[in-house]
């Protein structure tokens, strides 16, 4: 994958938000920026009361976390924090962020690789980007 110079990475699972910025012209090289706080207390696409076939509280949580790493993420793209944005997160947080997508992330979203990177290195990462 092409990653656009100034774009910024996000890799995520249920429980971790990791910031970059690719400061490279022809291969990625990605600085960490920031984290800021994420609040995981939104409510996630589950809901039900715990069972066998529905969410448990560690699910719901999860959930509920990458519910407020979209919120932030559609905050900074309406703010204009970002012109590109690569979304690296694990396969099941990747489907619920995508559930929270708002129009303008979705027009600067870059790419989307449904991959678990958050206790990688950064080498480990880049990597990733190479390969999709």
């Amino acid at each position: 994958m092409i990653l656009p110079k100034g774009a910024v990475v996000a890799v995520v699972d249920g429980e971790k938000l990791l910031l970059f910025k690719n400061t490279g012209d022809h291969e990625p090289q990605l600085s960490a920026l920031p984290t800021p706080a994420v609040d995981g207390s939104a409510a996630g696409s589950g809901g039900h009361q715990s069972s066998s076939a529905n969410p448990d509280d560690s699910t719901r949580a999860e959930d509920g976390f990458a519910a407020g790493v979209a919120a932030l993420l559609n905050h900074q793209a309406g703010a204009g924090d970002f012109d590109q944005l690569l979304v690296i997160a694990a396969p099941r947080t990747l489907g619920e962020l995508r559930k929270h997508w708002a129009k303008p992330l979705q027009a600067k979203l870059a790419g989307e690789i449904a991959k678990d990177l958050t206790g990688q290195s950064v080498d480990h990462i880049i990597k990733a980007i190479d390969n999709a």
